[in-house]
Parts: C-alpha cells; sequence; structure tokens
C-alpha cells in the first residue's frame, strides 16, 4: 500500500526531513513501537527515538525532556482515542509535525485528524519502505493521506472543523477530562465524584469549557466534540 498526497506545507521554520534526530513514538501496543522504532533506526539512522504508552505519559515526556522534532501517534490509546491525540498535542508542538497512524482508514477519521493538526495519517498496513518515504514526505512539509482517501468536506467545512479543533487545543487537561466526561453522558455529580472535586468546581469548569468552544448548551458541546471526532473513532 502507498500513501497519497496533497502539497500544503508545513509552517516556515519547522525542521526537514534531514534535520529531524529526535522522533517521539506514542503507541500503546509494545510489539508495534518496538518494531517501528527500530525500523526508523534502520531506514533513517536515528539514535534517539523515544516511546510513550498513552497519551498521559507522552505529554509528561514532552514536559520533561523536551520537545521531539517529530511524532508519530497511534489514533487509539487507553487514555485517548479519536483526534483527542493530536488535539492535546497540538497545544504543545505547535511547530512539530505530527503523524496519525491507524488501521482505521474511515474518510471522516482521517478528515476529523487532519483537520485537529495532523500532518498526515498512514495506514498500519503499508511497509517498510512505503511508511519511510511518506514519513520523509511529511517532515519536508507534505500533507500525506491514505490512497484512496476523498476528503467528503468543502475547504470552507475544513477550515471550520479546523478551528473548531483549535478551539479543543485551549481546553485545559482537567477541562477535558471533564468534556470527555459529559460526552459519555455523566451528571455535574458523577464528574465530581470521578474526578475528586467539588461539584462546585466541576460547574466552574463547564462554564470554561461551554466559552471556549462556543457552546450553550451541554447537547451542543457534545454535537461539536462529536463532530471532529474528539472522543471516539468510530
Amino acid at each position: 500500500m502507498t500513501a497519497a498526497t496533497s502539497h500544503q506545507r508545513i509552517p516556515s521554520g519547522t525542521a526537514t526531513a534531514d534535520q529531524v534526530r529526535e522522533i517521539l513514538i506514542v503507541d500503546d501496543h509494545p510489539l508495534m513501537c518496538d518494531a517501528l522504532a527500530l525500523t526508523l533506526k534502520i531506514s533513517l539512522g536515528l539514535k534517539n527515538v523515544r516511546t510513550a504508552r498513552s497519551l498521559a505519559a507522552a505529554v509528561e515526556q514532552i514536559r520533561t525532556q523536551g520537545a521531539p522534532d517529530a511524532v508519530i501517534l497511534d489514533l487509539n490509546l487507553p487514555d485517548a482515542r479519536g483526534s483527542e491525540g493530536i488535539v492535546t498535542l497540538r497545544r504543545q508542538l505547535p511547530d512539530v509535525p505530527i503523524t496519525m497512524i491507524s488501521a482505521d482508514l474511515e474518510s471522516a477519521m482521517i478528515s476529523a485528524a487532519m483537520a485537529a493538526g495532523a500532518q498526515g495519517y498512514i495506514s498500519k498496513s503499508l511497509g517498510r519502505e512505503a511508511l519511510v518515504d511518506s514519513l520523509r514526505r511529511m517532515w519536508d512539509g507534505e500533507r500525506i493521506t491514505p490512497d484512496g482517501y476523498e476528503p467528503d468536506k468543502t475547504d470552507a467545512e475544513d477550515e471550520a472543523k479546523a478551528e473548531l479543533a483549535r478551539r479543543f487545543a485551549t481546553l485545559t487537561p482537567q477541562q477535558m477530562k471533564i468534556l470527555r466526561l459529559i460526552c459519555q453522558g455523566k451528571a455535574n455529580k458523577e464528574i465530581s465524584y470521578e474526578l475528586s472535586i467539588a461539584e462546585a468546581t466541576v460547574k466552574t469548569h463547564i462554564t470554561a469549557i461551554m466559552s471556549k468552544i462556543n457552546a450553550r448548551r451541554r447537547t451542543q458541546a457534545v454535537l461539536l466534540a462529536n463532530s471532529v471526532r474528539l472522543f471516539e473513532a468510530t
């Protein structure tokens, strides 16, 4: 399998493929993570390939060890599904190319990931040569999507989704947790219990969430989150 290309560029000032020296792979499957790390070390001559098994671990690693030159992010993690991982990492790494990797090649999911700020979306079934080629092209600035992918949105709709993803990226980690629980149908009292915070604090966070994403009601907030596939992959 190969990957298709759109010739839009990443922001100026980011590294090119030849300048990428340190990569962070975020994947909870040990075999997949280790195999990918070994492939990149051999094929690209990389000496420093960092790994994380969850989104929280990736966030903490970036905080303590600094930003990598590029990120490869699994779609489904123990603590993040859908586009949440990209939205969260974009807040920390505004200029670092983030590649989403998954066996899920549904057009709506690819569109959501790209709108959220992914530099590319590649299949886990790619062979080694195609995988390495796709990564190098992304790190050189191309936006890569799987063969056969056809965006089901117009440019205006894509930009609207991208803007919504940017608004979600302004949420704090605690606010993101609360929004995830809201999307699961949890009431304020349940959220308070699950996060071990006062119900009044939950209400304060919800007010801030609504303001940041420009939603008037909980149901609207859920619809907005679902529209960019924030918490679910299917």
